[in-house]
C-alpha cells in the first residue's frame, strides 16, 4: 500500500501558509504540494465542504484519511482524533496516485502529519 505520507511534508512546520478564502481554512505547503503534484484539490473540497455542519466544524482537530478500497474508488474518513468517527464520504472514482493520504485540520489549518 502506497502512503502519500511518505513522500510529502519532509520537514516539521511550514515556510509558507496558503489561505482558501471561502472556508477560511489555512493550507500548510506540504499540503498545497500533495494536492498540486496529484491534482488532488477535490479532497481539499470534501474536507471544506463538511466545516459548515457545525457538529464537524467544532472539533479542533480533526484527522482525514482517503484511503483506497479497490481500483479507483477511495473512502474518506475524518475522526476527532481520539478515533471517533466525524464524518464518512465514498468516492466513487479517483485517479489519486496513491492508496492513503491523511490530512490533519488543526485550529483552522490543513496540514501533513509531518508538519505538525
Amino acid at each position: 500500500m502506497t502512503n502519500a505520507n511518505d513522500h510529502f511534508g519532509y520537514s516539521n512546520g511550514s515556510e509558507r501558509f496558503f489561505y482558501n478564502q471561502p472556508s477560511r481554512i489555512f493550507l500548510t505547503s506540504g499540503v498545497k504540494h500533495l494536492v498540486d503534484t496529484c491534482s488532488a484539490y477535490w479532497f481539499i473540497d470534501v474536507i471544506i465542504s463538511h466545516q459548515y455542519k457545525r457538529q464537524i466544524k467544532n472539533h479542533r482537530f480533526q484527522v482525514w484519511e482517503l484511503k483506497r478500497i479497490n481500483e479507483n474508488r477511495f473512502t474518506i474518513v475524518a475522526t476527532d482524533g481520539s478515533h471517533n468517527r466525524i464524518a464518512y464520504q465514498y468516492i466513487l472514482y479517483s485517479d489519486f496516485t496513491y492508496d492513503l493520504a491523511t490530512l490533519w485540520l488543526v485550529n483552522g489549518t490543513l496540514m501533513l502529519p509531518k508538519e505538525y
